[in-house]
């Protein structure tokens, strides 16, 4: 197929998986935790905070406060839509 083809395949013919949950299964703590038992300093590490920014402050600066207040030497924003909106 050449670069500029479009491939289309209908949603029929796309292979799926299913996934089965086994409620009984037990993980050994050894490799990690339960997301609701999981250290806050891990999610700090490794997760995101979603954030409702109030209007007024840039992005910026509440990534600023968002850094002294948990102590981290690196943050970012992952966008915003206007500055003086909320969200």
């Amino acid at each position: 197929m050449a670069r500029d083809e479009v491939r289309r395949i209908l949603p029929a013919d796309i292979k799926r998986e299913v996934l089965v949950k086994d409620e009984k299964a037990e993980t050994n703590p050894k490799w990690g935790f339960p997301p609701e038992k999981r250290p806050m300093e891990m999610h700090m590490q490794f997760g995101i905070i979603n954030l409702d920014k109030p209007p007024g402050p840039t992005s910026h600066e509440v990534v600023a406060w968002i850094k002294k207040l948990f102590d981290l030497s690196k943050a970012g924003h992952g966008g915003t839509l206007d500055p003086k909106v909320s969200g």
